[in-house]
């Protein structure tokens, strides 16, 4: 590994670290820009990924989404093209060295600007499109997270430099290993398009009864064809996803406001109030008022 990219990651590093005083995640003046720091390995978290890139300067993390595992450190950044229910833990911390993480999140509207000003360059292969992909940080692309961080200090360059800055991010990402599974969520006419606007139906919608069928007539589809594809995309099916969804809300819910575990049943969509604790501590490891207790606890001794 080149001397260069190894005074990059310290850079990236040092600048994260100045910028967050304290463990948890840190919103930036530039809104599409958060930083996350933490001074210690975690359990298991659950959380709804939005489309973004993540690049971890100090530590490391693993993801999870269905039965894949993803693990990424400084070397490598992780991409998420639509929004996904995943489990994340940090696997490497320390007081002395802790976490630390930028994310940049990104809308499909950006990856087709810059596909338009691009070659087009024929797959020798189809490639199945994968929601959640890893690939090797580079020297350049780090160069302009650096240089986009860096923004930071000065908010008169920031509102005209860092649209530029971050058209360069997503450049290069499309440009590396992998670019090609992120340029298919963003192509219209592909399949993958198709499965995330059935995505964006689902977060949007998903305290109400799935219907399946209308969803796959919605994207001129069969049934059986979206099934396929969506389970491609993200892992599961789309009663798995919309289930997903739901107790991820309902544990926001939860650990928001002091209501009946039964009433939040209700309003993530569950009609029956058993089988939404059956349902949660089966994800959360333990039933909703147990959970938020655990957690409140958890949060008062730090």
């Amino acid at each position: 590994m080149s001397a260069k990219l190894e005074e990059q990651k310290l850079e990236l590093a040092s600048l994260i670290s100045r910028y967050t005083d304290k463990d948890g995640f840190h919103q930036t003046s530039l809104k599409s820009m958060k930083l996350i720091r933490f001074s210690t390995i975690s359990e298991p978290l659950h959380s709804i990924y939005e489309p973004s890139v993540c690049f971890i300067a100090q530590g490391s993390k693993l993801v999870m989404l269905a039965n894949e595992m993803y693990q990424y450190d400084p070397n490598r950044y992780l991409v998420a093209s639509v929004h996904l229910p995943i489990t994340g833990k940090i696997t490497e911390a320390t007081r002395d060295n802790p976490f630390l993480c930028l994310q940049l999140s990104f809308s499909t509207e950006q990856i087709l600007d810059i596909l338009k000003d691009m070659p087009i360059v024929k797959q020798e292969k189809d490639l199945s499109p994968k929601a959640l992909v890893v690939g090797k940080a580079t020297s350049p692309l780090l160069d302009a997270v650096i240089r986009l961080i860096k923004l930071l200090d000065d908010p008169s360059e920031m509102n005209v430099l860092a649209p530029l800055v971050i058209r360069e991010i997503l450049f290069r990402i499309l440009r590396n290993e992998h670019g090609e599974q992120v340029k298919q969520f963003a192509i219209l006419g592909n399949k993958a398009s198709s499965i995330e606007k059935v995505i964006k139906l689902i977060n949007r919608d998903f305290a109400k009864t799935l219907r399946v069928d209308e969803l796959a007539q919605s994207i001129n589809m069969s049934t059986s064809s979206l099934h396929v594809y969506f389970k491609k995309v993200t892992g599961m099916s789309p009663l798995q996803y919309q289930k997903m969804i739901r107790l991820q809300m309902a544990r926001q819910f939860l650990l928001s406001d002091h209501v009946h575990a039964a009433e939040i049943a209700f309003q993530v969509g569950y009609e029956s109030p058993s089988q939404f604790n059956r349902e949660y501590a089966r994800l959360f490891g333990s039933p909703p008022i147990s959970d938020r207790n655990k957690i409140k606890a958890l949060t008062s001794k730090e």
